[in-house]
Formats: structure tokens, sequence, C-alpha cells
């Protein structure tokens, strides 16, 4: 009679993933980036490059049909972010830059078509993302994108960014328009604002997930203004055009993600 085989030794693997920490698996299960400087800089380039983009289609193709285009693109990135089983840079940001072009749209759908106020539509979305977070919360128990490993936390956390781009972009649309700042004014006031959860979180020991998500909500009006001072050509913007804005912040996001998937130096814990 043969010696029966351990299974470890068929398969390395099982025997691997059986003495590996819990913490360890979970790491590898993760789908979200670590928050690194890095993260902050395409989130910004992202932010902005869907300001542009989302104006530049509206304004050069039929407004419904570009509706259109960037729901498929939105869905088509979300169902390639939701089948792999990790964090892959590109396939990520593909799907937070898809998530910025039609969040604008939306956004620009309910202030221009349905002709709701700015700040009307602001504070519909704040009240869309509380709710968010509340339901995610009383799901989860936290709310915190270091815990992205189970396929509900993501839809939490895809819907908590899609509400935040969404009220990101009418609070932006508020200050420079409604508020009659211009861009360039609302732009100082985004940087203000998003340096005091920093501030909060090093000098008043802020809780880390709340300063986190203040300063992701405002990522959103920052890089918008940003976006709309350099190209446009009213409310003290520069006037140098949206196409040429989308095309520069574009190839400037292929090369910070192009780093990101070759370094990997924003993989949560550090895996190689």
């Amino acid at each position: 009679m043969s010696r029966m085989i351990p299974p470890h030794q068929l398969n390395p693997d099982i025997s691997n993933a059986n003495t590996l920490p819990m913490q360890s698996i979970k790491r590898m299960m993760l789908k979200v980036p670590e928050v690194t400087v890095y993260f902050w800089i395409v989130k910004l380039l992202t932010t902005a490059m869907g300001e542009s983009t989302s104006d530049y289609l509206v304004y050069h193709i039929n407004p419904y049909i570009a509706v259109m285009l960037g729901g498929i693109g939105l869905v088509a990135a979300l169902i390639l972010q939701f089948a792999v089983h990790r964090y892959i840079a590109w396939v990520y940001w593909l799907t937070a830059l898809m998530v910025a072009i039609f969040g604008t749209m939306a956004a620009d759908v309910v202030h221009i078509v349905l002709g709701v106020p700015y700040l009307m539509s602001t504070i519909f979305f704040a009240v869309v993302l509380a709710i968010i977070f509340a339901v995610w919360y009383a799901s989860e128990k936290t709310l915190s994108i270091h815990s992205i490993f189970t396929r509900r936390r993501e839809l939490f956390y895809w819907a908590t960014v899609m509400a935040t781009f969404a009220l990101g972009t009418a609070l932006g649309d508020m200050t420079a328009s409604t508020l009659k700042l211009g861009y360039f004014v609302s732009i100082i006031l985004f940087a203000v604002l998003i340096s005091l959860p920093a501030l909060g979180y090093y000098l008043l020991r802020l809780n880390a997930i709340a300063a986190f998500w203040f300063a992701y909500i405002l990522t959103r009006p920052l890089g918008a203004s940003i976006a709309d001072w350099i190209s446009k050509p009213y409310l003290g913007g520069l006037g140098m055009g949206d196409g040429i804005v989308s095309l520069v912040l574009g190839i400037l996001i292929v090369v910070f993600v192009g780093y990101l998937t070759i370094s990997r130096i924003d993989v949560q814990g550090h895996q190689r």
C-alpha cells in the first residue's frame, strides 16, 4: 500500500496559505491603494481631468450621447475593478477617472437639465453621502479604506466615491458661480480647507478615518477648480481650453500610474 502524500506536498500553496497570518491574507485581498503623497497627487489629477474631459465631451458632441458614453465607460471600469482580486494601480485609477467624468456629468445634469440650483444639489448630494456612510458603518462597523477586502465593503466604497465626486462637483460650481468667487479664489478656499483635516490629525488627534474622508471630498472641488481656472475663459479663467487640459492631465496620470505600477509603493502592506 503506497504512503499517503500530505496535501501540502502536492500543493505547497495550501501549506503557505494555512500558515500565513490572517492579517497578511487580508492585506493581499485589499482592493484600494495605500494613502501616500502619490495617492493625493493622482487623486487631484483624476478629479481635474474628470472636470475638463466631461466639459469637453458635453460641448463637442451631443450631450446625451456624452452622458451615455460616460455611463458605459463607468460601468465597464467598475466591472473590471470588481473582477480583479487585488489592488491593481491602472485598474483602480481608471475606475476613479471614470467616476470623476461621469460624476461631473451627473452633477451638471442635475443643475443644467433639471434646473436645480447648485446650493440645493450640494445639500442633496451631502445627504446622499451621509446616508451611504451611515448604512456602511451600520453594516460593517468601520469606514476605513484599510478594510476593503470583501465585495460588500468594496460596493460601499465605490458608492461613497461616486457620491463624493457628485458632491464635490456641485460644491465647486457653487463657490465659483453662485457665490461669484471665481475659479482662482475657489482654488485658494479649497486648498485652505483641505489642509484642515491634516492639521486636525497631527495637532488635535482628529480621527484618521474622518480626516481622510473630509480631505477626499475636498479633492474634488479643488481639482475641478484648478482645471476650470486653466481651461475656462470666464470667471477669472485662463481660457486654455478643455481639450488641451485633458490631454496634459491624461499624460501626467499615465506617468504617475505607470510609476506606481512598477514600484508598487502604494500597495498596502508593501507587498512586492
